[in-house]
Parts: C-alpha cells; structure tokens; sequence
C-alpha cells in the first residue's frame, strides 16, 4: 500500500469486570464489585492477601485471593506495601486480571467499553490513502474487532466486511472471522482507502 499512515492504538477497558458470586444475603447469584480495598493479614512471616469485592445490591463482602500464605521475604517490599496502603495501580492490575478472577469465581460479567489512545507511528505521508493499525491491550476484552473498528472509524460492520471481501482490509494475525473475533494485543489491521470518497475522515477518525 502506497502513502501508509501508521497508527498506534492503546486500548483499556473502562469497566473493571465483575464476578457473579452466590450472595447470602440477596438469596441468590449477584454480580460484586470490587472496592479497591485491600484486607492483608499476616501471621508470623506468612502473608495472606485479598482484594474486598462488594454485592452491588446489598454491599456484601466478598475476598478475591491475591496471595496465601506468602512468606513475607518472598514479596517485593513496594507490593507489600501496595497491599497495605490500597494502591489504585495495584488494585486496578488485579481487578482486571479476568483469568484469576474466573479461576476463582467461574462466572464473570464482562463490559465491552474501552478507551483507545490513538497515536500516529512516523511521519504521515503527504497524500495517505492507507491505514495500518497497530493494537495495544492494557488487559484483555471481550470486545469484537469489527465493532471496536466500527466505533472508531465512523464506519458500519457490513462496510468493514465488504472492505475486507474487496481484500482492500486484511487482519494480521488473521484466521476465518477474525474481525468478529475479540480484539487482541499485538494484532494489525490494514486497509486501503484509496478508492474511498470519505477516506480523510476515516483517517481522521483513526487518529491521523
């Protein structure tokens, strides 16, 4: 592709996802919502951690394990403390952490919302007529590529589709449907606008 503008997206989830744990108070399966509070308790130089999940109808607590039966030498004194202070970078790390999460729990709610932080790779060719985008996760989501496209381009999913039937929009790393599978890390979409009327507001709308 000719007068490719290159374009680094970093894509974080806004909503944290949310285990559906069998609350004994509601009488039922609720989702919980984490608090960004940490309860650490230790005994002798054994370390127990946990990050305090609440029903989101009754405010019921619910301890999401972090570490157990740690020896103390064994943990980074900043990751102590963190613990010990509720730090929001280290409660947010494990908030979102969705593997450990279902590991414990088996069912969690997730959201699709994300923020992408667009920027442009390079110097941008004088007249560009393509787009290479480079994907970034922060954490996982279960949000579908063709969507994520959609939403930020200013274009419909069945556009998207004839585009890439056209062979004017390829996936890298590809695979049957791989704009309808959730968005990963590390995966480059291009596409070829050159015969598109309106392609300077798709690339403005991309972030170039």
């Amino acid at each position: 592709m000719s007068g490719l503008l290159r374009i680094r997206w970093a894509i974080a989830p806004k909503f944290a996802p949310r285990p559906l744990i069998n609350c004994n108070r509601c009488g039922g399966t609720r989702p919980y919502q984490c608090s960004g509070k940490f309860r650490v308790n230790a005994n002798g130089k054994r370390i127990d951690a946990w990050l305090i999940y609440r029903c989101i109808d009754c405010d019921n607590s619910w301890n999401f394990g972090i570490l157990e039966r740690c020896n103390r030498r064994d943990i980074e004194p900043a990751v102590l403390q963190g613990f010990e202070s509720n730090d929001p970078a280290l409660a947010h790390r494990h908030a979102f952490d969705i593997v450990a999460l279902r590991s414990r729990t088996g069912h969690v709610e997730e959201f699709a919302e994300v923020a992408v932080d667009k920027r442009r790779l390079g110097d941008a060719p004088e007249t560009p007529s393509a787009l290479e985008l480079r994907l970034a996760l922060e954490t996982p989501t279960s949000l579908r590529l063709d969507r994520l496209l959609a939403g930020e381009l200013g274009i419909s999913r069945s556009r998207l589709q004839a585009l890439e039937e056209r062979r004017s929009l390829s996936v890298d790393p590809g695979g049957a449907k791989a704009l309808r599978k959730p968005v990963r890390t590390g995966t480059v979409v291009r596409i070829d606008l050159s015969s598109e009327p309106d392609r300077q507001a798709i690339m403005t709308a991309a972030g170039g």
